[in-house]
């Protein structure tokens, strides 16, 4: 349907958790997340930085006063529970409003809804309505998801902080940093030490077999397994890139694609993309990328 996406949870999940240094939340221009149930719905609970859409006397929705569609790069609409683009539910009457009204983008329809989404992660529910700019700068993001519950990528804090174990079930570490672990004992069952130097001639090809067997072992069991760096953006990504071409059978650009899709701000060093390639090969059988791409 034309001016429609239908997104799954973890792109939602992913698009909150966008940022380095500071949020993008904190980007005014970055997401509009409206929220289109009853309005004692959205006041029992939501989700993080949602807004309410408002409607008029005769039950229509309106465009909420500051919502400036021309300028958002992402305008996400859910409702409770739509699945799909047939139909009409709240959901897809909201967002062909703003698709009417000028969005230069097509809006994203959360599949599942609110239901779907606070099921897998009901630690981003809240029943604050309103954010001031340094509550959103203050806002600490989770690890992106590689694999919905099972795979996850950050940075160093990330992989320090308790609550984040916590909401998303962390059962195992595998730790790209020199910095030495701090969550889990070293040495123990739940950690995979790599310590890499970030740097083109590091060596990380020699971990990805062990990386892949340390995985596999987790996700047997349905556990979720988190990978992380000092930054969540080289290391930790063709660590991530790896697994990911040897899990699925992919070429090293097809692993490169989602993992970029997950978190637009990784970029491994041009060495590791070598390696990469090295890997595809041992993988697949032959290289199949072209890593003099600009794109690597």
């Amino acid at each position: 349907m034309e001016g429609f996406q239908l997104i799954e949870p973890n792109e939602l999940y992913n698009m909150l958790q966008r940022g380095l240094n500071y949020s993008s939340l904190s980007d005014t221009n970055f997401l509009l997340l409206v929220d289109a149930r009853k309005k004692h719905e959205y006041n029992e609970s939501h989700v993080v930085t949602a807004k309410k859409v408002p409607k008029s006397e005769n039950g229509l929705f309106m465009i909420p006063y500051d919502a400036e569609l021309e300028c958002k790069q992402n305008i996400v609409v859910y409702d409770s529970n739509t699945k799909d683009l047939v139909g009409a539910t709240p959901a897809l009457e909201c967002a062909k409003l703003f698709w009417d009204m000028g969005s230069r983008h097509e809006i994203k329809i959360l599949k599942g809804g609110y239901e779907e989404f606070s099921a897998l992660y009901p630690f981003l529910r809240t029943q604050k309505i309103l954010f001031t700019p340094r509550e959103l700068d203050d806002i600490k993001p989770y690890p992106v998801e590689v694999i919905q519950g099972l795979l996850y990528m950050g940075d160093w804090r990330q992989g320090n902080a308790p609550y984040i174990q916590k909401d998303l079930k962390i059962r195992a570490h595998i730790n790209c940093c020199v910095e030495e672990e701090t969550f889990f004992p070293d040495p123990c069952p739940q950690l995979l030490q790599l310590q890499v130097e970030d740097d083109n001639d590091a060596d990380l090809f020699s971990h990805f077999k062990p990386v892949c067997d340390f995985i596999d072992k987790y996700f047997e069991e349905q556990f979720a397994v988190l990978v992380f760096d000092g930054n969540g953006i080289s290391r930790a990504a063709t660590t991530v890139i790896a697994f990911v071409m040897y899990h699925y059978n992919w070429t090293l650009a097809e692993a490169y694609d989602h993992v970029l899709k997950c978190s637009p701000k990784m970029r491994p060093n041009r060495g590791f993309i070598a390696q990469l390639s090295q890997w595809e090969e041992h993988v697949l059988g032959e290289k199949k990328t072209d890593i003099s791409d600009p794109n690597y």
